[in-house]
């Protein structure tokens, strides 16, 4: 398995709005691509600003690359993000994922 992890920030005052925007946009789109196991959102408020991460699990990373496109390493962004984002991290990280029972 493979865990993708994505941050962005937002304003701290944007903070629902975009976690609703993230269920209704890229959460959606992970959950719909064959391959993906899982999907969740870290969120931490610090002071006037919003930290987002949307962790996802997936099988490998031929699935991750129905949702990214070839290069996994690029963010994929929405038109939308523009409209919360603080800015544009251009690259993801991704992990070896090892279940333990």
């Amino acid at each position: 398995m493979i865990t993708r992890v994505w941050h962005g920030r937002t304003k701290a005052s944007d903070a629902e709005r975009y976690l609703k925007f993230l269920y209704d946009s890229g959460i959606k789109d992970y959950m719909a691509t064959p391959g993906n196991i899982e999907v969740k959102i870290w969120r931490e408020i610090e002071g006037d600003i919003a930290h987002f991460w949307t962790v996802s699990t997936w099988e490998n990373f031929e699935s991750i690359k129905m949702f990214a496109g070839e290069d996994v390493t690029i963010a994929r962004y929405y038109p939308e993000d523009k409209d919360f984002l603080l800015e544009f991290e251009p690259h993801v990280k991704h992990y070896e994922t090892f279940a333990v029972k």
